[in-house]
């Protein structure tokens, strides 16, 4: 059986994530004081008491997320031991792609967490400076929006699973794109609460401020081979995953192709470690033959010796 770990992006997260975590597991109490040793800042307090409207912000939800994705790493190794199958591959929805970073050893946890939070801080002012918005648009095939894109000067942000996509731009243009897909037979869209036009050029701000930081950073080869958002393809060495981290900002996340990857390549099994279950619900409607399981809170976690017995 091949396994692969997948880790959720921003938007997964709610005042609370965590706390259980913190009171249940030595090893996810650490990772929370780690993080919040990085920051400078009680971090650990946002996630467990909010309030939302901070916690929401992106300076704040990406460093958070990370936190608490690795802190449900640490605590089922605390729990399965080595139990817990090892992963052919390591993915993570755009901000996910940060956590995998730490699993996969290619930066320590704390300079991830510093990095996840200065990305968030660069996304913020980039769309300060190109204002704009993410609409999510379901039941429109991939070729019809492209369309619809080119039309109205905005982006193909996210490729989540058939049916389900994301468009990124300025919100005048995003407006025409949203009347124009539902006039082409779109069921629904919703408007993400976002702070910019993510995964478009309109990033370009913050692909100049991160490039920067990232010069500053003892990048390695990742460990296990990351499947990379905007090419679908592995990550083998620390080139590589720089120039994917700057890439990420201005291109689309290729969730249903790097989940094909995977697929095609023996992952039978994906295990979704973070809060929520959105990437599981998008891997089934991508392939509804392959086994997913989440690992979100403490409840799951202390579940996880009885499911690696299972298989």
């Amino acid at each position: 059986m091949k396994v692969a770990y997948v880790f959720p992006a921003q938007g997964s997260q709610r005042v609370g994530m965590g706390r259980d975590l913190y009171d249940s597991f030595a090893s996810a109490r650490a990772a929370f004081d780690q993080a919040d040793e990085a920051l400078g800042f009680p971090l650990s307090r946002l996630c467990f008491e909010g309030p939302e409207a901070e916690l929401r912000q992106t300076i704040n939800a990406q460093p958070a997320l990370v936190t608490v994705s690795y802190a449900c790493l640490r605590a089922t190794y605390e729990v399965s031991g080595s139990g817990l199958p090892p992963p052919a591959f390591i993915a993570g929805h755009s901000l996910g792609e940060y956590t995998a970073l730490a699993v996969a050893g290619v930066l320590d946890f704390s300079t991830v967490v510093y990095l996840t939070r200065e990305r968030g801080r660069l996304m913020y002012e980039a769309g300060l400076r190109q204002p704009g918005g993410m609409v999510a648009i379901i039941g429109l095939d991939q070729a019809s929006l492209a369309e619809v894109c080119d039309q109205t000067g905005t982006w193909m942000a996210n490729i989540n699973c058939p049916g389900q996509l994301v468009i990124s731009g300025v919100k005048e243009n995003l407006a025409q794109a949203v009347d124009l897909a539902k006039a082409r037979g779109a069921q629904r869209t919703i408007s993400l609460s976002v702070s910019g036009a993510f995964h478009t050029p309109l990033m370009q701000a913050a692909v100049d401020g991160l490039s920067e930081i990232i010069a500053t950073l003892p990048f390695g080869d990742p460990l296990v081979p990351i499947v990379a958002n905007t090419t679908a393809q592995p990550m083998t060495n620390a080139e590589q995953v720089k120039t994917e981290l700057l890439r990420q900002f201005g291109k689309g996340v290729q969730w249903q192709r790097s989940i094909e990857y995977m697929v095609n390549n023996g992952v039978s099994t994906f295990i979704e470690i973070g809060p929520g279950g959105v990437l599981s619900g998008l891997i089934r409607r991508i392939n509804k033959d392959v086994k997913t399981i989440n690992i979100g809170d403490a409840s799951a976690i202390k579940n996880m010796e009885a499911i690696c017995r299972e298989d």
